[in-house]
């Protein structure tokens, strides 16, 4: 698999996981800690697409 394909995977994922992220932000009630974990998950793989755009 080239680095085109897994950043292109991993931005899918991120957006996904950001629009998963903001509804739950607006539906969840005062316990936010899934919303968290979330929007924690999705920051990793932009991390993670950041590194292969810059590193490899």
């Amino acid at each position: 698999m080239n680095n085109d394909r897994i950043r292109t995977i991993l931005n899918i994922l991120f957006m996904v996981g950001a629009l998963v992220s903001v509804i739950l932000y607006f539906t969840i009630g005062e316990d936010k800690t899934v919303f968290f974990y979330v929007c924690g998950a999705s920051l990793f793989l932009k991390m993670m697409e950041f590194v292969f755009r810059f590193l490899l």
